[in-house]
């Protein structure tokens, strides 16, 4: 008679967890769908996009132009900086206490919000607005002075840095120009990206570590131009994809430096 009970209250305890599971699943579904019949639309599931509105059968009309934009978190660009000093990868002796470990000079930047036109399914307009860093890997053991009258140093012979880094912050905002093929079988596609851009300083910073004096940050404008314009341009497939900057403005606003120009290239995540 237990094993009967047993039986039965194992038969009714599995049929309850499949009848759940099933359930559970066509809410799942019921959720999806409904997400994708709204006007707004998370995008690569960081940001929220709107003007992707669709139409009964979950579809959107590409071919109709429509404005978009939005919170967003994309186009995040990783990649090597390089100085370029009037024209030359070589630093003159007027600049050349600025040299730097290459693998070690680093740019990082990405978007977090975006408004503009979708002409059709493979044009597209677009302002956007982000944050930008260079990072300098200085190679010598200086300090770069703060409050100074010009852009200059002082030699420090009582450390000795195994780190000394000297960067810009900047917060930019770039036009682009897109350009995309047709979604191949795998839903993906190619994309060209290029424009203008334009940056505005937040802060400069210094930041050093060494035995003797540890872990030391110092911020200041360290006279980097406090406006810089340049353009960009990106090639990918997928959310993934290259990129190359140009910063036509010069990195500090002295006459010492007059000429001394950055550049960089790398990767970018988030194409969309």
């Amino acid at each position: 008679m237990k094993h009967l009970i047993l039986k039965a209250v194992l038969v009714s305890g599995l049929t309850f967890l499949a009848a759940g599971t099933l359930k559970a699943q066509e809410e799942t579904k019921e959720v999806k769908d409904s997400v994708k019949r709204k006007k707004f639309e998370i995008n690569y599931g960081v940001g929220i996009t709107i003007g992707e509105k669709k139409d009964s059968t979950g579809k959107v009309d590409q071919n109709k132009g429509r404005f978009v934009g939005g919170i967003t978190f994309t186009r995040l660009d990783i990649g090597l900086a390089k100085l370029i000093d009037n024209g030359s990868f070589s630093l003159s002796p007027t600049n050349d206490f600025l040299d730097y470990k290459p693998w070690k000079t680093s740019t990082l930047s990405f978007d977090i919000l975006q408004m503009g036109y979708r002409f059709n399914n493979h044009f597209k307009v677009y302002i956007a607005g982000g944050f930008d860093w260079t990072h300098i890997r200085l190679d010598r053991n200086i300090t770069i002075k703060k409050d100074a009258p010009i852009l200059d140093y002082d030699v420090t012979t009582d450390a000795t840095f195994s780190k000394n880094r000297f960067s810009a912050s900047y917060v930019h905002f770039p036009l682009n120009f897109e350009f995309r093929t047709k979604e191949n079988d795998k839903g993906k596609r190619f994309r060209f990206i290029i424009g203008p851009e334009v940056a505005f300083l937040l802060d400069g910073k210094v930041k050093q570590i060494s035995p003797e004096r540890g872990k030391v940050k110092v911020n200041d404008d360290y006279h980097f131009t406090p406006f810089r314009y340049g353009g960009t341009a990106r090639i990918g497939y997928g959310g993934l994809g290259l990129f190359a900057k140009y910063s036509a403005s010069d990195l500090f606003d002295t006459d010492a430096q007059k000429g001394l120009k950055t550049m960089s290239f790398g990767l970018t995540f988030g194409l969309n």
